[in-house]
């Protein structure tokens, strides 16, 4: 019978499986590391854009793009069989079951006016599931990082939401679209909202307003029109601070609307945005 302690011994499913997700949050964390500093200590003075996407509001900095390159390029050294899916354009399906779904610099326009609130955004999947979740705020000086089924961590730290408050007492976190009109359903809703919570706060990157939520900053957060690099590794540390994910009433999170918060308080919220139409224009 072989020795279970012996380097040649079989791994079971959970320690090869534990494994995995070993390294991929290592590659995650230093993908993050290594972006974060390129964004942080490269930033030209004249940071010029690169394109324009849905509107002259929503940019494509250069730095965006070199961002994404520098963690495509990495973890395909490390992982050439892993799909991709970026928000400046990498995608591919790859062979392993993994994809990295990647938000090289999440508040793009705080980055371009100076302003902190930007976050470099790392999630792993397997077979469609996030299992690894990373999302570096430099100016911060936070990486904030969770496992599937282990647990959420800000530098160490393990972190919980909040304890739920009656809804009047709520801190909620949201952002806004970059098109004109979606921009004006969303502060319909906001101004109905608004004297029922006690405050909103508009951080500008939904990564760090989803760790925000996992830290116990904020109380909640929503967005209509987030994409999957938005939120998938805000969304995997939130859960593992143990607060509840998800979109309208029976469905999970989507373009339509994402919702993080603590269960007792997502029970009052979600029910109110569906009435309130926060899922639509």
């Amino acid at each position: 019978m072989p020795d279970p302690l012996s380097p040649d011994a079989p791994q079971t499913a959970a320690t090869s499986t534990d494994a995995l997700y070993d390294e991929l949050l290592e590659l995650a964390l230093e993908a993050a590391r290594r972006a974060g500093t390129l964004l942080r200590d490269g930033r030209p003075a004249d940071l010029g854009v690169a394109a324009t996407k849905s509107s002259p509001i929503d940019v494509v900095t250069e730095m965006d793009l070199a961002s994404e390159k520098l963690i495509t390029g990495f973890l395909g050294e490390h992982r050439p069989d892993d799909g991709f899916l970026g928000e400046e354009g990498a995608s591919t399906d790859g062979t392993s079951g993994i994809r990295w779904v990647i938000d090289p610099i999440d508040g793009t326009v705080n980055y371009l006016y100076g302003l902190p609130s930007w976050s470099v955004s790392i999630a792993a999947e397997k077979d469609g599931e996030a299992v690894v979740g990373v999302v570096a705020a430099p100016m911060r000086g936070e990486t904030c990082r969770a496992v599937l089924g282990r647990g959420a961590f800000n530098n160490g730290e393990r972190l919980h939401h909040r304890p739920a408050p009656p809804l009047s007492q709520a801190l909620l976190g949201t952002g806004f679209a970059y098109l004109a009109e979606r921009r004006a359903a969303q502060a319909e809703v906001l101004r109905t909202l608004l004297p029922q919570v006690r405050d909103i706060r508009r951080g500008g990157s939904a990564a760090i307003d989803l760790c925000d939520v996992a830290c116990g900053r904020l109380d909640a957060y929503y967005e209509r029109g987030l994409n999957p690099w938005d939120s998938a590794a805000g969304a995997l540390i939130a859960r593992e601070a143990g607060a509840l994910t998800g979109g309208r009433p029976g469905r999970p999170a989507s373009h339509e609307l994402t919702l993080a918060a603590s269960p007792a308080l997502f029970a009052q919220l979600q029910p109110l945005l569906e009435e309130l139409g926060a899922w639509h224009d």
